[in-house]
């Protein structure tokens, strides 16, 4: 059996991290304790770059968009969505969770989730603190793990023509063309 796992070891390790702008007063501290996750590992400031947006809806977009530039290990998606007395809160909270899940499986780079969706101003704020469970600061250890378990299942890992010919599996007969 061969395990595969990731590291916590983030040195040159580039990031793009997308931040809705909406609620600032919650998304700023998911930026800053994801920027400290991300430091704290061993990124250093010039590998991170950071993409203001709107809001959540306008996340999935350039998450994708960065993915596909090849310039990122990981791309982070930050934002908060707080239920008010309508349900636009149910709509941009499906569409961003959508859009970012179907941007992560389009990607061949790890887009990580770290948007908040709360019933109350009070539950984004507590899930924002740094002193408790900061969704940002995850969200980091996220994205380097997955970022490391993607470059780990890259390098060394095509098996040889060799390898595949003595390994005891058996392969269907190739067809021979008439």
């Amino acid at each position: 059996m061969k395990l595969r796992k990731g590291s916590h070891n983030a040195t040159g390790l580039k990031f793009g991290i997308v931040v809705a702008k909406f609620n600032k007063f919650v998304t700023s501290k998911l930026l800053s304790s994801c920027l400290d996750g991300l430091m704290k590992h061993g990124v250093v400031e010039q590998d991170v770059e950071v993409v203001r947006v709107p809001g959540a809806f306008e996340i999935p977009l350039i998450a994708r968009t960065l993915a596909a530039t090849k310039r990122f290990d990981a791309v982070i998606c930050l934002g908060a969505v707080i239920r008010g007395d309508t349900p636009h809160f149910d709509y941009i909270s499906g569409e961003a969770s959508r859009g970012i899940g179907q941007a992560a499986l389009d990607a061949d780079v790890p887009i990580i989730f770290g948007v908040l969706t709360t019933d109350t101003v009070a539950q984004a704020i507590e899930r924002a603190d740094p002193a408790k469970f900061n969704r940002g600061g995850e969200a980091a250890k996220s994205a380097i793990e997955m970022a490391t378990v993607m470059r780990a299942l890259r390098v060394g890992d095509a098996p040889s023509a060799e390898k595949l010919k003595h390994d005891g599996v058996r392969r269907p007969a190739r067809r021979r063309s008439a």
